[in-house]
């Protein structure tokens, strides 16, 4: 079972999301044990304060070092290998590979950091990698972490109902996802594409990788470029039957 554990001060948030559809299926399934640490029961300060002013002065407040490690160090003991995760601006930005990487992990600990950030001490000692989104800033962690566990959980064996609801998928093998379409076959006026309803599988292959690498070359050139066409590849973008 893989584990995965949350540092947040909002545990009843980050559950809410989780515990349903998909993700939480595959907790109730055994599949993959989530558990969110309440970072205040670990501060040992009575007015449970998690947050001090930085030194050298100037706006906001840092998360202090020492709730934050009591609080991982109460997940790390409950591991073998964990691997250490502060969502952060800071952080690479997030991408398809990085959540194939992480689902290979069997411990993650996810540290969602808030206020101004967190102090530098406790990232030195206990994190192992930083990420980010995407180049904006969020008013905490937990957000950023629920969309990092959802990519990483959906990709665990036994969590999907097969492989191919994600190998086919956006991203995969670098290139976006081909159009769908479902019942009725004429909807204002707009038919299915007459390809999809003729039973012919070889010629559906064709057009969905025909569709996904025009899409990918028109919405997201950036990744087009990176791609190894074939030859193959190649026939299909110049065929003008599949720019319908």
């Amino acid at each position: 079972m893989n584990k995965i554990f949350v540092l947040t001060l909002f545990p009843e948030a980050v559950m809410g999301v989780l515990s349903g559809s998909i993700i939480g299926n595959a907790i109730k399934n055994g599949i993959v044990d989530i558990q969110c640490i309440q970072i205040r029961d670990y501060t040992q300060n009575r007015q449970m304060q998690v947050d001090d002013y930085p030194y050298g002065g100037g706006m906001g407040m840092l998360l202090m070092a020492d709730p934050l490690y009591r609080a991982w160090k109460a997940a790390a003991d409950q591991c073998k290998h964990p691997h250490t995760i502060l969502m952060s601006a800071q952080g690479q930005p997030y991408a398809q590979h990085a959540a194939r990487r992480l689902s290979l992990e069997h411990e993650l600990i996810f540290v969602c950091g808030h206020y101004e950030g967190v102090d530098q001490r406790f990232i030195d000692e206990c994190v192992d990698e930083e990420i980010s989104l995407g180049d904006f800033v969020l008013t905490g962690g937990e957000i950023a972490a629920l969309a990092v566990i959802d990519s990483v959980c959906r990709l665990l064996p036994g969590v999907l109902a097969d492989e191919s609801c994600y190998i086919d998928e956006s991203h995969w093998a670098g290139t976006l996802e081909y159009p769908h379409y479902t019942r009725p076959e004429v909807w204002h006026d707009k038919r299915v594409p007459d390809v999809l309803l003729s039973g012919h599988h070889e010629n559906i292959r064709k057009w969905r990788r025909a569709k996904s690498l025009r899409s990918t070359r028109d919405k997201r050139p950036d990744l087009f470029e990176k791609l190894p066409l074939s030859a193959e590849d190649k026939k299909l973008l110049a065929d003008e039957k599949y720019d319908q």
